[in-house]
């Protein structure tokens, strides 16, 4: 089941033809530090993207030493929601799925931020658990786990939290089974507020590793994955703006390339190796690089000592790749609740009844 690549990423107007019966899904990804919407359509082997959209809002901006919200945060992720409800608008959407996690979760101004949004744009957006958030994760990443032998860990770095799920994987080609997951509280934006250092130091790196370790061993302690490693191997799979960046450092790509990231298998020492070059670039040259850019330039140390703590506790032979994640998730769990619906009716696909193009879906 391939996803391919988003063929919309800016604010041009769509080309889809909207006289084909085509039912469309859309999914809406409220991160800490980036607000994400995806449209898709069902195909045979998943769904094709027809429109995404991304921006770096930094909603968990000051969350970690306040606790809230700020205003200047919610202005911006409100500015770009109102960007997710216009694209919406164009569309007569079979179903819609909107979420929120760790900056709505641990604020105790989220749900109030989100009745505004519904107010102001027509959007009702959800607070999800860490545990469903990492459901939605796997749910996307599940094509990547084929023939990946009998056990999996997956991880997703977030703004604000990072996901690791515990799974069991299927010879017959079964869907994974959560054996267990954690939810940690550390993420590429917060995770600097639990260390007294800067990243750019070796001193505070280290320091952000050890904080990610010692409750990485906790899990560790419970699940005895590396027993698993040692035994019959585990496929370690990532999914993040952390290990794509690795990877497309790993590989020297001149411009990220994600048909060239998604699904590929890293030997673990290019991995290892791929953090230290991004260590040595200092913020100057991370800013500079043309996967990176400013805008991402003080989160990708954050991220790769989250990665890295990982790798300290669980040295798998390799990592996996996926540049796919929640919205992905959320689409393909729609489509096939929408086939189970058709099936019940007696029908042989996903109709073409849509709902009104209201951003609530």
């Amino acid at each position: 089941m391939s996803i391919p690549t988003p063929c919309a990423n800016g604010d041009a107007a769509p080309t889809i033809d909207r006289r084909a019966a085509q039912p469309i899904f859309g999914a809406i990804d409220l991160g800490t530090n980036n607000c994400r919407l995806m449209l898709g359509v069902p195909s045979s082997n998943g769904f094709r993207v027809i429109e995404s959209f991304s921006r770096s809002v930094g909603l968990g901006e000051g969350l970690a030493e306040t606790g809230q919200l700020a205003e200047c945060a919610m202005d911006r992720a409100m500015d770009a929601l109102k960007s997710c409800a216009t694209r919406l608008s164009r569309y007569r959407l079979t179903g819609l799925t909107a979420v929120a996690t760790e900056a709505c979760r641990r604020a105790g101004n989220g749900a109030d931020f989100l009745a505004r949004v519904r107010t102001q744009t027509g959007l009702d957006i959800r607070i999800i658990s860490g545990r469903e958030e990492a459901e939605l994760t796997l749910e996307s990443c599940t094509p990547l786990l084929r023939n990946a032998g009998s056990r999996a860990l997956v991880f997703d770095i977030g703004g604000g939290s990072t996901e690791i799920a515990w799974v069991r994987l299927d010879a017959c080609d079964a869907a994974p089974c959560l054996i267990g997951y954690v939810s940690l509280p550390f993420g590429v934006m917060t995770l600097g507020a639990c260390t007294p250092h800067s990243c750019f130091t070796e001193e505070g790196f280290d320091a952000m590793v050890e904080t990610v370790e010692e409750r990485l061993w906790q899990f560790e302690d419970i699940h005895r994955i590396g027993l698993e490693i040692n035994h019959s191997g585990v496929r370690l799979l990532g999914t993040s703006g952390t290990i794509t960046t690795v990877a497309s450092v790993a590989l020297k790509l001149p411009r990220y390339r994600r048909p060239l990231v998604d699904g590929i298998l890293l030997p673990g020492a290019e991995a290892d190796d791929a953090v230290t070059a991004l260590r040595e670039m200092g913020r100057a040259g991370l800013a500079a690089h043309p996967c990176i850019g400013e805008d991402r330039a003080d989160f990708v140390l954050p991220g790769c000592a989250i990665f890295a703590a990982i790798r300290s506790v669980w040295p798998t032979p390799e990592v996996g790749v996926a540049d796919r994640g929640l919205r992905e998730g959320m689409l393909l769990r729609q489509m096939r609740a929408g086939r189970r619906r058709e099936a019940r009716r007696g029908g042989g696909s996903l109709s073409s009844r849509s709902v009104a193009a209201s951003p609530a879906g």
